[in-house]
């Protein structure tokens, strides 16, 4: 059985685990920048009160507050969601309020739409957004699905800076309810 989590240090060992899976690769959802310190315990532990941190803070550099959280089973960490509580303009055009990541050897098991519903019943439930926006790269087929299952609608397909096409979608929480 999964669940949504607030990120904590027990998880250490497991989140090392699927860090070494991603092989350097951006996890999405995760709050993980390259100045952060997650091969050790220390390091790890400055990262969970920063994620923590994240949902009341500030707006800096087009950084805005977002709630973390981890999708767990067990104790296992599987993966991260993570809802922007705004958008900026730049958000608005392609970030998006919602991003997530599924530990590469937990694809498949239905984990990202699974946790995709999970956040948007949470966040009709508790007085959220009315609807919020989620992208995904246009040739990501699996994101595509998990988006589309959970009530998202194409708005249309952008360019980012680099040409590289990528999809925006919204879901409209006004009665979302969780449908597993």
């Amino acid at each position: 059985m999964f669940s949504l989590t607030a990120p904590d240090v027990s998880f250490y060992e497991s989140f090392i685990e699927s860090h070494r899976e991603w092989d350097g690769a951006h996890q999405d959802g995760a709050g993980l920048f390259a100045g952060d310190d997650v091969s050790t315990a220390e390091g790890f532990a400055a990262w969970v009160r920063k994620l923590a941190d994240a949902e009341h803070a500030q707006e800096v550099n087009g950084i805005v507050p977002c709630t973390f959280r981890w999708i767990t089973e067990d104790s296992r960490y599987v993966g991260s969601i993570a809802f922007r509580h705004y958008l900026t303009p730049s958000l608005l055009n392609s970030g998006g309020h919602i991003g997530y990541g599924v530990r590469p050897s937990d694809r498949g098991r239905g984990v990202a739409t699974w946790a995709l519903r999970e956040m948007c019943s949470s966040l009709a439930a508790g007085g959220g957004p009315e609807r919020v926006l989620l992208t995904c790269d246009d040739n990501n087929a699996a994101s595509a699905r998990t988006i589309e299952r959970s009530g998202g609608v194409l708005e249309d397909v952008r360019l980012d800076g680099e040409g590289k096409a990528f999809r925006r979608y919204w879901i409209d929480l006004t009665g979302f309810e969780l449908s597993s």
